[in-house]
Parts: structure tokens; sequence; C-alpha cells
């Protein structure tokens, strides 16, 4: 009886929800969800400034070198909505284990490494494993916690947790490489996966029959894997040589071709689809996922022409840049924390406007940088501001993109956010490199990389607006798991 009278209207329970504060069990999913996306965002990273080290111990030639940290994107950006949707059909419990002893298994066999193939097939296994876990991290979220404050803090904390893992890659992997070696940027992964991989068994509920006898369509994970890599691959033949190389065009026609093909067969032929045509005409799902594409294409270039002004431009080694980038990474997580509180007051779709733009500011500001800038003067204010804005804008597009999703869909819309979120930083990497290579001088490059940026931050304020103005308050119930008296994080029995 003293249980059900504490979830009565007005009980504990429901004043904690309200109030957004994690039951026990709750914070340790969520933590188990963060390390394993922290795993999966550090990774892409990681590797940039052992690159020397790696090209000496294991004799690459500049062409192979570049597949190091090619192949791992290559594959995690090809197989993401594929790998959304394992979840749903396998259960997430099940998906998330694979997507764990996958990535850990690659990356303990990278490290012990001694030929360059062997390296590359490796990263490549370790983005096939990161394209399975990624999405199950955030499913595992959005079927945990309800609609409403518990949700939004813990999307904001795993926002934070991605933030940190993309920010600290460089850091840490010049604190590694030049204290132990190299190859300890993927040993490290081993002991922490095998953490995840015990707390996962502990913590997360077995998975029902009914995920467990879902069925795969095949013909369309083939279509979209297929079709996003080639898309990635021509985009990244792009910022290598050009738009109108032979390689380029075959990419992205490749790409265009069987990603239509996918689109048509999913509406027309596929009985189980890989992304319900349902899912997809959602405003949420279609405005959020083009609007977090927009943001993608410039917060993710982001890190990659700073580190190469700071080490070009200034001359900081590997480990000066990634201290470099602390106050990026300390006033992002913040503001990632501060989401929620701002969304409370502003509501979803209005801090999306006011936190891009604030975005957009902090990138005219960087791009007034100069030959003679320092890091003080140069890098920390816009820092301050691109970082706030980009903090602040990542949760309530998850919010929004992952609200009024049913059960059986959360892996397809997480899969599908991801996805666009790599694709949009992959494009805007390619088309921003290809600006820089335009611009004779330094100075005049670095300058137009960031104002175009700022133009895309504009884009994805203008964007927001096609977002619903707000969804269901934050104490709705939405769906079955989160009746008043079935709470979401109550284990399966």
């Amino acid at each position: 009886m003293g249980r059900r009278e504490s979830r009565a209207p007005g009980g504990p329970l429901e004043g904690a929800a309200r109030a957004g504060v994690l039951t026990s069990r709750q914070t340790a999913l969520l933590w188990l969800a963060c390390a394993a996306q922290f795993m999966v965002v550090l990774d892409v990273s990681v590797v940039n400034v052992a690159l020397p080290s790696i090209r000496t111990a294991l004799g690459f030639d500049a062409a192979g070198l570049q597949w190091v940290v090619g192949s791992y994107a290559l594959v995690f950006a090809g197989f993401l909505l594929l790998g959304g949707r394992l979840a749903d059909v396998f259960g997430r419990r099940r998906v998330f284990l694979w997507g764990l002893v996958l990535f850990s298994a690659a990356s303990l066999v990278g490290g012990l490494a001694v030929a360059p193939g062997l390296l590359i097939a490796m990263r490549a296994v370790q983005g096939l494993g990161a394209a399975v876990l990624a999405p199950a991290t955030l499913t595992v979220l959005t079927t945990t916690f309800a609609e409403g404050a518990r949700r939004t803090k813990a999307l904001a904390i795993w926002t934070a947790v991605s933030s940190a893992g993309g920010a600290a890659g460089n850091l840490i992997g010049g604190v590694l490489t030049d204290t132990l070696s190299w190859r300890w940027i993927l040993l490290i992964n081993v002991p922490i996966g095998a953490a995840a991989v015990l707390a996962a068994v502990r913590l997360l509920p077995a998975d029902t029959e009914r995920n467990g006898s879902g069925r795969l369509d095949i013909p369309g994970a083939v279509l979209a894997t297929l079709g996003v890599t080639a898309l990635v691959y021509g985009v990244n033949q792009a910022g290598k040589h050009s738009w109108g190389d032979p390689t380029t065009l075959a990419g992205l026609g490749l790409g265009a071709t069987a990603l239509t093909a996918f689109v048509y067969a999913e509406a027309r032929f596929a009985a189980a689809p890989l992304m319900p045509p349902r899912l997809v005409r959602l405003r949420p799902i279609w405005a959020g996922n083009v609007t977090m594409l927009l943001a993608g294409a410039c917060f993710i270039p982001m890190w990659y022409f700073l580190s190469l002004y700071m080490q070009d431009v200034l001359g900081y080694g590997a480990l000066a840049t990634g201290v470099g980038f602390l106050p990026h990474t300390l006033v992002g997580i913040t503001a990632a924390r501060l989401a929620p509180v701002a969304m409370r007051r502003t509501g979803a779709r209005a801090l999306i406007v006011l936190s891009a733009l604030l975005a957009a500011v902090g990138f005219l500001w960087q791009s007034r940088i100069g030959e003679h800038s320092g890091y003080w003067d140069g890098l920390l204010g816009p820092a301050i501001v691109m970082s706030a804005g980009m903090g602040l804008l990542i949760t309530p597009i998850t919010t929004t993109v992952t609200s009024g999703v049913e059960e059986q869909d959360a892996g397809a819309a997480s899969g599908l956010m991801n996805t666009t979120r790599q694709l949009g930083g992959v494009v805007g990497l390619a088309a921003l490199v290809t600006l820089a290579t335009a611009h004779a001088g330094a100075d005049l490059a670095y300058r137009s990389v960031f104002a175009a940026s700022a133009a895309v931050c504009a884009a994805v304020a203008l964007m927001a607006c096609a977002l619903p103005a707000a969804h269901a308050p934050e104490s709705a119930p939405v769906g079955p798991s989160a009746a008043p008296d079935e709470p979401a994080d109550e284990p399966a029995r």
C-alpha cells in the first residue's frame, strides 16, 4: 500500500519525476549509456595526434595513414541506420552487448596490431561496433526515461558526455601517446568495455520475446548502408581532391542512387521497414533531423579547423593543442547541463533558435582571427560563446526528435538522428575544406571557414522554426511505460 500511495498524484515519486530527480537504477543506466557513448565519440578523434607515432611504428605510407581515421568514420556513418534498427528487432540489451563486445575486441586487436592492414581492418570493425552501440545508448535512455523532466535531464547529461568525448580526444590521445604508447589509445577501451559489459548484464532488463522474434529488412539494410557509405566516401574524396574528381562523382552518384532506391523500397515493398515511412512523416522527426544535419555541418568541422590553427599557425604541439581545447570542453559541458533549465523557461524550439544564434555570434567572432592573433585574444573569447551555443543546442534537438516516438521505433529514430549528425559533419567538413583551399593565405582561409559556419548556424535557427512549438507537457505520460503507477525504470519481470 505504501508503494502505491507514494505514486499518487502529488506523491514523492511524481514530485521527483517533475523535478527531474533520478532513481539510483536510472542513474546507473544513464552512466552506463554515457560510458559507452564516450568511447564511441572519443575514438573518432583520439587517433589524430598519434598518427605520426603510428606511421613510424607500423611503416604506413601517406595514403594508407589517412585510413586509420577514415575507415572508422566511413563504417560508423554507413552502418548507423542499420545499427539503430537492430535494437528494435533483436532487443536493446542484446544489441547493446553486441556493440560493446565488438568494439572492445576490435580495440584489443588493433592495439596489438603489427601490420598496417590489420590496424585499418580493426578500425573498421571498431566503426561497426560503434554504429551498433551509439544508437543503442540513446535507445536505452529514451526507453528508460518517460518523456518529461527526467528524460530531458538524462539527455542533457548524455549530450555533455558526448561533447566531452569529442573534445577530449586530442588531449587524451596526446597524453597516452606521450606517456605510454600510441597503442594505449585503443587498448584503454578494453577495461572500460569489460566493465560496461558487466554493468549491462546486471542493469539492462532481459529482452522480450517480441523483440527477439522480430524481422530485419535485409534489402533496406543493404541499400541504406551502401547509400550512406558511398555518399560519405564521395564527400570525403571531394575534401581531398575536388567535387569534379571521378572518384567523388562515382561515390556521390552511387550513394544517391542507393538512397533513392532505399526510400522507394521502404515505402512500397518492405514488410518490416528499416526506417518506417510513418516515422519520417512526423514533423519532429523530419524537421529535427534536418536541423541536426545542419548543426553537425558546422560544429563537427570546428574541431578540425581549430586544431589546425593551433598547430600550424600558433605552433602548438599535440598535448598543448589538447589543453587548448579545455575551455571549449568545460563550457560545452556546463551549457549542456543547463539546457534542461533553459528548456523549462523557453521551450525546446525557442532554445534551439537562441542557442544557434549564440553559436553564430561565436563563429563570427572567430572569423575575425588574424595572423598575429594569439590564444587569449583570438581563441578564448569565441570559444566560450561558440561552446555555450553548442552545449545548449543539442539537448533540445534530441528531445524533440525522440518525443512521441513509439517504443518499437526508438532504435530507428536514434539511428536516423545519429546518421544525420555524422553525415552533416562529413559534408560540412568537405565543403569547408574546399572553401578554405579556394583562398590564398591562412588568414583568409580560416576567416572564410568560420564565417561560413556562422551562416550555417543561422540556417539552424531558421530551420528550427519548422519544429513544433511544443510537445506534451513535461509531466504528461506518453506510452504504457510512462504510466504513473508503472514507472519507466521498473525492471522487466
